[in-house]
């Protein structure tokens, strides 16, 4: 149950920053945000959420996230979803964005939501 929560927050956080980057700042539709939303959230926590983070520490899980993030939504919008601009302008402001909510993120995962033994629980206190 933890983990629906985790993702429902990870979800929504995606889905604010996206619209605001990419629908408000360069014209996307709200369906390729949305997409967008489920298919990088989906990806960023099995990677940078459930493997990553649990291995190493917050830094080089954000650090992926950031990375992720970037060439994920680059490709989306040089793929699918129409924007008014620069697609790597976008991806870059979008990553980084996320990148300093996924920090945050990171803390609420190691304290609510991964085993008590991960590394970044050490970190959080």
């Amino acid at each position: 149950m933890e983990h629906v929560k985790a993702l429902l927050v990870k979800g929504v956080l995606t889905l604010i920053v996206l619209y605001l980057v990419l629908g408000v700042g360069y014209g996307a539709s709200f369906g390729g945000v949305l997409l967008l939303t489920l298919v990088l959230g989906g990806i960023s926590y099995l990677a940078g959420d459930l493997f990553i983070l649990p291995k190493a520490n917050n830094l080089p899980a954000t650090l992926a996230d950031l990375g992720l993030t970037f060439l994920v939504v680059w490709a989306a919008v040089s793929w699918f979803i129409t924007i008014d601009g620069s697609a790597p302008l976008a991806a870059f402001i979008s990553a980084v964005i996320i990148a300093i909510a996924e920090y945050g993120f990171h803390v609420y995962l190691a304290s609510h939501v991964l085993p008590k033994n991960n590394r970044v629980r050490s970190y959080a206190h």
